[in-house]
């Protein structure tokens, strides 16, 4: 009998970023046979930027470790009791956007970025040159990375994600939305 259901918390959360302004558009469950370490991703993006560039990547990495430490500590306990809030997933956040004819300034980026996520959501800048052949000029594609801890406790309660945490995460697409056709001029 399991005592959590992560199936059921990522189909959640798919729903969840459909209330919130998001399109889903895809979703992907890795297993690794050897430690059982499970990745759940899914693909959204805002509503309105079906066409790109920006795209939203939700990691949700699960350690067997963990869970098992879980699921004793919650039939160690009486069927009313709660266990400790001790046991946390990693949720990560990756916007990601493609080659930009303009690229911004990532301290400037960052510092931006930095007001819109607060102290709830760090937001990571980050930036990838690559060079598609000899002759080309070096291309720059942005990156924004958040992580936030998931409760197992709050995932059982059914209140993992917040609404705000969600609200957040579209304000800082839409700000990334609107300035890469600054950044693709």
């Amino acid at each position: 009998m399991a005592v959590i259901d992560i199936p059921g918390f990522v189909a959640d959360l798919k729903d969840h970023c459909v209330e919130h302004g998001f399109h889903v558009h895809d979703e992907r469950h890795f297993v690794e046979s050897y430690s059982l370490r499970q990745n759940w991703e899914v693909d959204v993006h805002p509503e309105e930027a079906c066409e790109g560039p920006v795209d939203l990547y939700l990691a949700l990495e699960i350690d067997p470790r963990v869970l098992l430490g879980f699921e004793d500590s919650v039939i160690a306990l009486s069927e009313v009791e709660d266990p400790s809030d001790e046991y946390q997933f990693p949720l990560t956040f990756t916007w990601g956007l493609p080659p930009l004819a303009a690229p911004p300034d990532l301290l400037l980026l960052a510092t931006q970025l930095a007001g819109i996520g607060g102290t709830d959501l760090p937001l990571e800048v980050s930036a990838i040159d690559s060079i598609p052949a000899a002759t080309d000029a070096p291309e720059r594609s942005l990156r924004v990375v958040a992580h936030h801890p998931v409760s197992l406790l709050s995932i059982r309660r059914g209140d993992a994600v917040s609404c705000e945490l969600l609200e957040r995460c579209l304000v800082v697409s839409r700000f990334l939305l609107a300035q890469s056709e600054d950044w693709n001029q």
